[in-house]
């Protein structure tokens, strides 16, 4: 069970750290703030958060991947002490990570196309594309001279 707990943590401050850069990160930030106060007071935890931020944005401006995964190993840490007090908040923390995760892909994973072209004119001009934009000259220019 140490080792689910200890990957969920992993993942758990991953996320945290990839939403800390993230335009929607006021909204993540109330729901770990409530996630992490559990009896303290919840201006600490969004100071702490708010710091830890500060620290990423810096990092990432300097491109110190260093000090970027010590802002998350630190949450990571944190993470992995929250879970081991409370067995409850696995499932809260998992419930999070579910609603971090993007939505899974509606596309196809591999996509075959098959085209076949026939009859028409002896010499003619045979296009296939997806999108064409601008002016396009296909084959001869007319009139002939």
């Amino acid at each position: 069970m140490e080792a689910e707990l200890a990957a969920l943590a992993a993942a758990g401050a991953t996320a945290l750290v990839q939403q800390m850069v993230t335009d929607g990160w006021g909204n993540v930030r109330d729901r770990v703030v409530a996630f992490f106060a559990r009896g303290r007071d919840e201006e600490v935890v969004q100071g702490e958060l708010e710091e830890s931020r500060a620290d990423l944005v810096a990092a990432r401006d300097a491109d110190d991947e260093d000090a970027a995964d010590d802002v998350r190993a630190s949450w990571r840490v944190r993470l992995r002490r929250t879970l081991r007090d409370d067995p409850e908040a696995a499932a809260e923390l998992r419930a999070l990570l579910d609603e971090l995760s993007p939505p899974p892909s509606t596309a196809p994973s591999s996509l075959t196309v098959h085209n076949s072209v026939s009859g028409g004119v002896p010499g003619g001009v045979v296009v296939q594309g997806g999108t064409f934009s601008g002016g396009q000259t296909i084959g001869e220019s007319w009139p002939r001279t």
